[in-house]
């Protein structure tokens, strides 16, 4: 029991709130201990309410789970777990999360609401919506970035909005990409949103999602107050590169964002990145 609710809290995409850290590293206070301590805690809290989402997800979408060749093992839609203990579960991972975001203060307590609010608006209506879907996704990632900066009391750059929402309409868009080939029979599939996806489109929103990460990041390393990011251009072109030929290729990794680890030369581009941002910032 107790491994199946660990698989239903899927803390394997915890991952998607460490852009809370994108603000303390881009400002320069990565190094500052009591920073440091306070985006980590909000970490915590956001990784504790995506767990609670992630429950009432999976609670409104067991009928089309069931459906699924992949989501039909999870704990809820495989009958392993029971809604009454989920949704428990879900209430106490929510006042937990809620409760560590307002030891940061107001606003970093609003922007984690608001986090939650707009998932669940997104599990119940946006996400049958095409274009809405991958919108809304973006939204929250921007959420999480804004976020990180309310916690050390930073400015919110435009780039800090910028950048993450086109990253993560890049990610979105070639996840898409990789359902409509997957699921090129769709007729027994219940998300019908994905019916309005096809290849020409998607292939169309990875082109415009792809040239806007580009611009945004260049444009950022370029006008930044670290104006030598511009030197990490090439590397960050690698990463995205690489990812736009795994999603071409059919790789697990357009669907599944958090296996990219696995990936050698996505892994070593994306640590060089960091560290040679790093070295600008801090050097």
């Amino acid at each position: 029991m107790a491994s199946h609710l660990f698989q239903l809290i899927r803390a394997h995409q915890w991952y998607k709130n460490i852009v809370v850290f994108l603000a303390i590293f881009f400002s320069g206070n990565l190094l500052e201990g009591s920073e440091l301590y306070r985006v980590f805690w909000a970490l915590g809290a956001f990784c504790f309410i995506s767990s609670a989402n992630y429950i009432i997800n999976d609670l409104v979408d067991i009928a089309q789970d069931k459906l699924h060749p992949e989501k039909k093992f999870r704990p809820l839609a495989a009958g392993k777990v029971q809604k009454l203990p989920a949704f428990l579960l879900a209430c106490v991972l929510l006042i937990i999360g809620l409760l560590m975001a307002y030891v940061l203060g107001k606003p970093f307590f609003y922007a984690a609401f608001a986090l939650f609010l707009l998932t669940q608006m997104y599990s119940f209506f946006l996400k049958n919506l095409v274009f809405a879907d991958i919108l809304t996704i973006g939204v929250l990632f921007v959420l999480r970035a804004m976020a990180g900066a309310l916690a050390i009391n930073v400015k919110i750059s435009p780039w800090l909005i910028l950048c993450p929402f086109f990253l993560s309409l890049f990610l979105s868009v070639g996840k898409r990409h990789a359902e409509v080939h997957q699921l090129k029979d769709k007729a027994w599939y219940a998300r019908t949103v994905l019916r309005e996806y096809d290849h020409d489109l998607t292939t169309s929103l990875m082109t415009i999602s792809t040239t806007l990460l580009v611009i945004s990041y260049a444009l950022y390393s370029f006008l930044s107050e670290h104006p030598n990011l511009i030197y990490t251009l090439p590397l960050a072109l690698f990463v995205i590169f690489r990812f736009y030929y795994l999603i071409n290729s059919g790789s697990v990794i357009a669907r599944q964002a958090e296996k990219m680890v696995v990936d050698i030369q996505m892994l070593i581009g994306v640590l060089l990145w960091a560290i040679v941002s790093a070295v600008i910032i801090y050097g």
